[in-house]
């Protein structure tokens, strides 16, 4: 399993984040303590948005500690909406084309998580994709295809209800030809404008999923796991969450995929 941070309010450096706090994202890549492995060295990755509407993106595939690149540009870019996220394969191969997140125009995507079975469906997974997206497939990870899916089922005008459907789709591939656990999710994704983020699991064990406030930086981090350890006042999402954040607001709706969502 990964882990990921997200961030949107006032602009702020990428480090304070990624690499400053006690248990910052580089820390857990290394040290994670509320998943399966505590060692996320797969690869990492970051997506900011600047001037630009399109973000910037940075990936490799070198473990995020060991990476000086990595902490030259976080100590240098600031940014008011930016994704994070360090890589544990759950099988795919580690390239740069699988590292989160994934870019299509102006808008980022991040996951954590399986589609039971992946590799049993990939090709039916992969055909749900449309030909005018598919060219955006570079990689070969079912987070990838979640993202390219809900793109195409309308994540521009119905954030929530494109991610259900996808999520439908792929889980009712998982439950006809793959395995347990069917879906198992945390993912966070921008257009530059508003952070969405959301938490599912088929089961009993969605991925751990928190954000925080900060009056003193002016904007809110969503997190994997908290990025300080003796801070109190991180806020857990529960499981079955779907979360938007714009400004200082927070939205947070029930969430689930959508049973009747179409085939492929």
């Amino acid at each position: 399993m990964c882990r990921w941070a997200a961030y949107t309010g006032a602009p702020i450096f990428l480090e304070d984040v990624v690499s400053r706090p006690g248990h910052s994202l580089i820390h857990q890549s290394q040290c994670a303590t509320l998943c399966t492995s505590a060692i996320n060295a797969d690869g990492f990755g970051v997506a900011w948005y600047g001037e630009r509407d399109e973000p910037g993106l940075f990936r490799d595939i070198h473990p995020a500690w060991s990476d000086p690149n990595l902490r030259s540009i976080t100590a240098q870019v600031r940014s008011r909406l930016f994704l994070a996220h360090v890589r544990a394969s759950t099988g795919t191969a580690t390239s740069r084309n699988n590292c989160h997140p994934f870019v299509v125009g102006r808008w980022s995507f991040m996951h954590n998580g399986q589609i039971g079975g992946y590799d049993a469906f990939r090709r039916d997974a992969d055909m749900m994709i449309p030909a005018a997206l598919y060219t955006h497939r570079k990689g070969a990870t079912d987070s990838e295809v979640l993202f390219l899916v809900a793109l195409a089922e309308g994540l521009e005008a119905d954030p929530q209800g494109a991610l259900a459907r996808a999520a439908g789709r792929l889980m009712a591939l998982s439950a006809a030809q793959g395995a347990l656990p069917h879906l198992r999710m945390t993912c966070a994704f921008s257009d530059g404008e508003t952070l969405y983020a959301a938490r599912y699991a088929s089961d009993d064990h969605a991925p751990s999923l928190f954000h925080r406030w900060s009056a003193s930086r002016g904007g809110r981090a969503v997190v994997s796991e908290p990025l300080e350890t003796d801070e109190g006042d991180w806020e857990a999402i529960p499981p079955g969450s779907f979360c938007r954040f714009h400004g200082d607001s927070v939205e947070i709706r029930p969430f689930a995929p959508e049973p009747g969502a179409r085939a492929a």
